[in-house]
């Protein structure tokens, strides 16, 4: 697979100068701050996305939003590319390297650096873990609310550079809605801070353009959240059918009666019996798709919604439903949901898809990736948001099959494909990247393309910060 990932060519000009900029940049990062040896690059030579690998020229790794101006500032002047890195979760390959790109992680900025419950916000250096907010502020009564599968290791940093979501994202939003302010560093090497704990500002929405930008406008070093305060009590409660379309059917009349609960979440047969097989959380192994569905609030709120939920499962024919009768048998519930990735990778390789469609097409675009990958003769095991439509198709192969390897990509862009005929998107928060770099054109007419594109050039007119990604390679500005 590796093979059909195109990059921009190396830079001849940066790469005869290695040692030149190794000496330079030991120099700005003082304290083993500099990795260039070829053995200890080799940590971040891919990221979750592991179709592709390559070395870097080096990774810095910066402790200040000074040392990672240094940084910029230098390699800008050098004409060396930069690949922002948080904690290499990323599953459209977004923080993977270049030969002549020096890889900027933050790793080392994981300090919070103020909890004010007062104004319910938090600042946070980037390289602090999503989950590590929640548990900061938890004995408070307070919580961080966007929840990614990976929240015990992914970073702010990266969360804001592709929006990512989570489980709870129905209710309670994206990094979008949880974020306020950033302190950005620009590939010249100028801080700027955009937002703080105000709920707006006056002029442009820069920082809705920060957030889901991929490292390509600028490296965020510290950001403001919104920390929520908990609810009075939760509740996941399965409910099993005999279908992913009456499933999926379930969750767009739900939605559509005006019910909005926290979190729902899908799982086909497959998935089920794989997640089932790694957490013993409980999942019925009779039914062809489950969802998670939590409800919070008082007793009487959660009793209310409930019942209104299960009047329309019955509709749907719902098969079986269960209340998590413990915050133990509640836990398990979603330690089986959210390793859901790892728990796939233990029996197969896998390719991990991130189209979000509209509610009213669910059980159509499930249908087609069935059908998809049953033609090419593969697997698909099916997790995902649903309240908000955002699937996550988990398409296994073996990656030493060459062909079937060949066969799972052309699987995950024919997905794609029907998300965007369905009125869909190409990505919910995993982010372009290089996954989804050559199909932008499929959603992207060349008016709409080049309008984005201007907007990046004006942050970065050299294309240097993550140069390879999100946009197609051929039509791109000169730099």
């Amino acid at each position: 697979m590796s093979q059909t990932i195109a990059f921009l060519p190396p830079r001849a000009g940066v790469l005869s100068q290695r040692a030149q900029i190794i000496t330079d940049l030991s120099a700005l990062l003082p304290d083993g701050g500099l990795v260039h040896e070829a053995r200890e690059l080799v940590p971040f030579e891919t990221d979750a996305y592991v179709a592709y690998r390559q070395l870097p020229l080096a990774v810095a790794l910066p402790r200040t939003t000074q040392e990672v101006s240094d940084v910029l500032r230098y390699c800008n002047r050098h004409g060396i590319p930069v690949v922002p890195r948080g904690a290499g979760t990323s599953l459209c390959g977004g923080a993977i390297p270049q030969p002549d790109a020096v890889v900027l992680g933050l790793s080392r900025m994981s300090a919070i650096l103020d909890i004010d419950l007062e104004n319910r916000v938090a600042r946070v250096q980037a390289g602090v873990t999503n989950l590590s907010i929640s548990e900061t502020v938890g004995p408070d009564g307070f919580f961080y609310a966007p929840d990614p599968s990976s929240q015990l290791a992914c970073t702010i940093g990266g969360n804001i550079g592709m929006n990512s979501g989570g489980a709870h994202c129905l209710k309670y939003g994206v990094t979008t809605n949880n974020l306020l302010g950033v302190t950005m560093v620009l590939m010249d090497g100028t801080v700027i801070t955009l937002g703080g704990k105000h709920l707006d500002a006056a002029g442009y929405d820069l920082l809705g353009l920060v957030c889901g930008s991929e490292g390509q406008l600028g490296i965020v070093t510290e950001a403001t959240v919104r920390i929520l305060a908990k609810a009075e009590g939760a509740r996941p409660v399965l409910f099993g059918f005999a279908t992913s379309q009456e499933a999926g059917a379930c969750v767009a009349d739900v939605i559509g009666a005006g019910i909005i609960p926290v979190a729902i979440e899908f799982m086909d047969r497959q998935a089920i019996e794989i997640c089932e097989a790694f957490a013993k959380a409980g999942y019925p192994l009779h039914v062809g798709a489950l969802l998670i569905i939590e409800v919070e609030g008082s007793e009487a709120e959660m009793e209310a919604m409930l019942a209104a939920i299960v009047t329309i499962a019955r509709r749907h024919g719902v098969m079986t439903v269960r209340e998590s009768q413990s915050a133990t048998e509640a836990a398990l519930i979603w330690k089986g949901r959210k390793s859901a990735f790892g728990a796939t990778g233990r029996i197969a390789d896998y390719i991990c898809m991130d189209g979000t469609v509209p509610l009213g097409k669910l059980s159509h675009v499930l249908q087609r990736t069935d059908e998809i990958c049953t033609a090419l003769g593969l697997r698909v095991a099916n997790v995902f948001h649903a309240g908000d439509g955002n699937m996550h198709p988990l398409i296994l192969f073996d990656a030493n099959n060459l062909e079937e390897a060949a066969k799972a990509e052309e699987a995950g862009n024919e997905i794609l494909k029907v998300c965007v005929e369905a009125g869909g998107c190409l990505t919910g928060e995993h982010g372009v990247g290089i996954e989804k770099r050559d199909l932008m054109r499929f959603q992207f007419s060349d008016v709409d393309l080049a309008q984005q594109m201007a907007v990046r050039y004006a942050f970065d007119p050299d294309w240097l910060l993550n140069p390879s990604k999100v946009f197609p390679l051929e039509g791109r500005p000169a730099a």
